[in-house]
């Protein structure tokens, strides 16, 4: 256990890219060894914080940690009756009051990388940075990543990083956290045929969508296979067209929302296994 502010926990948490449980002293009647509100962070491997020791505190980290392995975890409260009749799973509490905790699951973040950030490109980040995520904004081009341009997402919930890639951008998936949701929608067919191929070649992400057309993706199928070596089976790892079908419209926002959909729904499920 560390002495550690709780804030300043969860913030070490999701800046690492960990799951874990905040767990808060929602009520107390009678005496108990910490008031209502007192809360602790409760990680994969350490905790910071205390809500009173005891069998409180032991039953509520062994929860935890059973939440933490369950991604799609809801809150739960938890009961405690602190009177010698009681018996728990670690031992007696005695004060004599009751104590009800609740327990939140503080989920690792999804990532998004979004390759091309042209008219859709920049309508999607628009749409992704309202959602709590990590997004990743590449691009071969800087002047599409120029600040005065970015700044409509200065108000991000999402946490933006932003990497100018003059020459190779499929360098970046290397950089990129485990599981992230890859997008690929750059200016140049060049480049999101050479960032397919190295997708294809990494086991570490999550979804993989293509913008495009079947007669795209038809001649991305034969190079990929002929030139590349890549077998039916690993380009069904990719998704084209990427979208929900019955949105139709070409605008760029449109798409975009199009294509926001879809991918909420994939993280979605994702995240649920």
């Amino acid at each position: 256990m560390r002495d550690l502010g709780w804030v300043t926990a969860v913030a070490r948490l999701r800046a690492r890219r960990e799951p874990g449980v905040l767990v808060t002293i929602a009520t107390v009647r009678g005496h108990a060894p910490r008031r209502a509100g007192a809360k602790m962070v409760v990680g994969v491997r350490e905790t910071w914080g205390s809500v009173g020791g005891g069998n409180v505190e032991a039953v509520a980290v062994d929860r935890a940690r059973e939440l933490i392995a369950h991604p799609a975890a809801e809150p739960e409260l938890m009961d405690f009756a602190l009177t010698d009749k009681v018996v728990g799973a670690h031992g007696v509490q005695c004060c004599g009051g009751t104590v009800t905790v609740l327990l939140e699951p503080l989920p690792v973040r999804p990532a998004v990388a979004i390759f091309g950030i042209g008219h859709v490109g920049l309508e999607l980040a628009r749409i992704l940075a309202r959602h709590d995520l990590d997004l990743h904004l590449i691009d071969s081009r800087g002047d599409v990543l120029a600040d005065e341009r970015l700044a409509v997402l200065d108000d991000a919930l999402a946490q933006v990083h932003v990497h100018h890639t003059p020459l190779l951008p499929e360098q970046v998936l290397e950089q990129l956290p485990p599981g992230t949701h890859v997008l690929i929608m750059t200016h140049d067919h060049a480049e999101d045929i050479a960032l397919c191929d190295a997708v294809l070649r990494s086991s570490t992400l999550g979804t993989i969508g293509l913008i495009g057309s079947p007669a795209k993706w038809s001649r991305f199928t034969k190079r990929l296979t002929t030139e590349f070596g890549h077998t039916p089976a690993a380009l069904a790892r990719i998704k084209t067209p990427i979208g929900l079908p019955d949105i139709t419209g070409k605008e760029p926002a449109v798409i975009a929302v199009s294509v926001a959909a879809d991918l909420l729904l994939a993280i979605e499920k994702h995240a649920t296994g």
